[in-house]
C-alpha cells in the first residue's frame, strides 16, 4: 500500500470517526447550511488534519505522471521533472477546492453546534494531542492494514478453495 492510499484511508478514517453521529445529525442539519456553518466546518477540516492530507495528493500525482511518462519516454525525464516542478505549486493551490468541498459535506451532515463542539475539541489539549499523534498512528495503521489485508486474502482464498473442493472443483 502506498502513502497516497494511506492518506486516503486516513481521511476516510476521520470521516468514519465522526460518521456514526453524523447519520443522526443529518436529520437535524439544514438543507442548505449557512455561511457560518460552512466556515465552522472548514475550520474543523483544517484543524483535524484532513486538509493536510490533500496537500500530499498533488506531489503524488506529479510522481505518478513522471513514472508513467518516463516508462515510454525516458529521454524527456529532465524536462518533465522541470515542468512538473514548475506546475506543482500552481496545482497545490487547488487543494483549497477539496477543503471547501469537504467542509460543505460536513456542514451538510453535522449541525453547526456539533461542528463547533468538534472544533473546540481539536483546540483542546486532548484534541491537539489527537492531531499530533494521528499521522504516526495512521502510518502504523496502514502497515497493520496491509498485513491484515494480506492475511485475510490468503485465508479467504484457502476457504474458497476448500469449499470448491467439497463441491468437486479443484483449483
Amino acid at each position: 500500500m502506498n502513502r497516497f492510499q494511506g492518506m486516503l484511508i486516513a481521511a476516510f478514517a476521520f470521516v468514519g470517526l465522526l460518521g456514526a453521529p453524523a447519520a443522526i445529525q443529518a436529520q437535524q442539519a439544514p438543507a442548505k447550511p449557512s455561511a457560518a456553518h460552512v466556515a465552522a466546518a472548514k475550520e474543523m477540516v483544517e484543524l483535524s488534519g484532513i486538509a493536510l492530507t490533500f496537500n500530499a495528493f498533488v506531489p503524488q500525482l506529479a510522481q505518478q505522471i513522471l513514472e508513467g511518462v518516463t516508462r515510454t519516454r525516458p529521454e524527456i525525464r529532465a524536462q518533465l521533472e522541470a515542468t512538473l516542478k514548475e506546475l506543482v505549486p500552481e496545482f497545490n493551490k487547488r487543494t483549497s477546492e477539496m477543503v471547501n468541498s469537504t467542509a460543505a459535506l460536513f456542514a451538510g451532515v453535522m449541525s453547526e453546534e456539533h461542528i463547533k463542539a468538534t472544533v473546540a475539541f481539536f483546540k483542546s489539549e486532548a484534541g491537539k494531542q489527537y492531531i499530533e499523534m494521528q499521522p504516526r498512528v495512521i502510518d502504523q495503521m496502514v502497515v497493520s492494514l496491509d498485513a491484515w489485508n494480506n492475511r485475510i486474502q490468503g485465508e479467504m482464498f484457502e476457504r474458497v478453495r476448500a469449499e470448491l473442493k467439497k463441491k468437486g472443483i479443484d483449483m
